[in-house]
């Protein structure tokens, strides 16, 4: 119940999640992580209001001083027809602060590091994106996070299952 009546002042601030990246957690170690704002045309605000966005193949890099953002889908809004339509798999410029673009820039270049799309969202009535400065894993890696997460739900339910009868 409460966590309707969360969801629901959420989105009557305008705090909405869009789109999620569930993949890249697994496929990537997160080592930090920022909000973006993103340039898009007005049909793209209506398609990513509708809920339509695609994130899972995209990733970020660094093009001549500017972050763009390549690979993100976002399907053309039903109701925009001739000019108002967009491109679907354009790429797409993302807004930070210079001191995060150098430090992303520097890192990006001393490192095998990925900037990975985490979530599109909403805040304040801006669509928002979240980047992460990932390290790819490897299968082993993956499988360790697994076996990881695991032991971890099976402490968990050890804990509930005590606490319920003592």
């Amino acid at each position: 119940m409460q966590e309707r009546r969360a969801q629901k002042k959420a989105d009557s601030n305008g705090d909405r999640v869009v789109a999620t990246n569930r993949r890249a957690r697994y496929d990537y170690e997160i080592l930090e992580t920022i909000e973006c704002g993103l340039v898009l045309t007005g049909s793209e605000v209506k398609s990513l209001r509708e809920g339509k966005a695609q994130i899972a193949d995209s990733y970020a890099r660094i093009d001549d001083d500017e972050l763009w953002l390549f690979q993100m889908h976002i399907p053309p809004w039903s109701f925009a027809v001739g000019f108002g339509s967009h491109d679907p798999d354009r790429k797409r410029k993302l807004l930070v602060h210079r001191h995060e673009l150098d430090d992303l820039h520097e890192q990006t270049k001393t490192q095998p590091l990925t900037i990975v799309p985490l979530k599109v969202y909403f805040k304040e009535g801006r669509a928002k994106i979240e980047i992460a400065l990932a390290r790819g894993r490897k299968q082993q890696d993956r499988r360790q996070a697994i076996a990881k997460r695991d032991a971890d739900r099976e402490i968990a339910r050890a804990v509930r299952h005590a606490e319920k009868f003592s």
